[in-house]
């Protein structure tokens, strides 16, 4: 599967790296240079320096063949713009966004894009960890907050 991630944080550098690890062609974009450092020297996807909302800068990370696309930046607002952009110009089949703010993760989701919560999630594993409950799956974090991404090809 060919896969454009947008943002080479934390997240999105490990995200890379997993998902090349699996056989998947792996496309990261980042506005700053540095953040590609994270990336290790084995990762041999492609590195796109920009900003992921421009359009050329999506296509130079091949997003016109793209089988799916997450945003992973650390704003909100970024990952739904791009998100956008994404999914109504360049017609991506799966289209994923983090969120931190979970009311605008209700926005988002009412605006057909796919996010994860990702506070309320914490929230939920940090409390059952705390309390010393066992951890629940995913689902039961985020109610009804996540929906399956392959009812987004629906």
């Amino acid at each position: 599967m060919k896969i454009v991630i947008l943002g080479c944080g934390r997240v999105g550098s490990i995200l890379a790296l997993a998902l090349e690890d699996e056989g998947h062609q792996v496309s990261i974009i980042d506005k700053k240079k540095d953040a590609f450092r994270r990336l290790p020297t084995r990762f041999k996807g492609q590195a796109v320096f920009g900003v992921g909302i421009d359009e050329d800068v999506l296509k130079k990370a091949g997003i016109e063949e793209a089988d799916a696309f997450i945003a992973l930046t650390q704003g909100d607002n970024t990952n739904v713009m791009a998100s956008q952009v994404v999914q109504e110009r360049f017609r991506v089949p799966k289209v994923l966004a983090r969120v931190y703010d979970p009311i605008r993760a209700q926005v988002f989701r009412e605006l057909g894009i796919h996010t994860v919560p990702t506070a309320r999630l914490l929230c939920g594993l940090f409390a059952d960890m705390l309390n010393g409950r066992p951890t629940q799956c995913i689902e039961d974090y985020l109610g009804d907050t996540i929906e399956s991404v392959t009812n987004q090809e629906a």
